[in-house]
């Protein structure tokens, strides 16, 4: 897909460990946001995004998006925060859960859907914001955040 024409505005997403997180602190580095369900079949994608954030390291950032849009989360978010950690290690920027492709969507999601036409169809979709701020590619659920479709293309926007 190619990028978007313009640059996503502020985008701020409450962490599920408290405070905030925005999006343009992590502006100049490439920012994978995934959708994500602590009980799905994708479920163990984490490991790939784990990995793919341990290798941008303060280079870029991926960012675990929870939404129970697609597959009951079954549970509290201090639930699937500790599911994650201790399931797969995660230690990368988590949201609380968001709707992502249904209902009153968080704003990137809108910001996503009506820049590129890309919504989310199920678990593990992928937004990859390139340096500038803009969509420099979109992914469905099957690609592994390690992958050579997606680590090369993050890995592309360092260069």
């Amino acid at each position: 897909m190619a990028k978007t024409a313009s640059a996503a505005p502020e985008f701020v997403f409450p962490s599920i460990k408290g405070g905030e997180i925005r999006l343009n602190d992590w502006r100049g580095g490439p920012v994978l946001v995934v959708n994500t369900a602590s009980m799905c079949g994708c479920t163990p994608q984490y490991a790939g995004m784990q990995a793919l954030a341990d290798l941008l390291g303060p280079r870029g950032k991926v960012l675990a998006v929870p939404s129970d849009d697609f597959a009951q989360e079954y549970g509290t978010e201090d639930e699937v925060a500790g599911f994650c950690e201790m399931s797969f290690g995660l230690k990368l920027p988590m949201t609380k859960i968001q709707h992502v492709a249904k209902g009153a969507v968080h704003p990137f999601y809108a910001w996503v859907r009506q820049t590129s036409g890309f919504v989310p169809e199920w678990n593990f979709n992928k937004v990859l914001i390139g340096p500038d701020g803009r969509i420099a590619a979109t992914f469905g659920s099957d690609p592994d955040p390690m992958g050579d479709e997606i680590k090369g293309a993050v890995l592309g926007l360092l260069a």
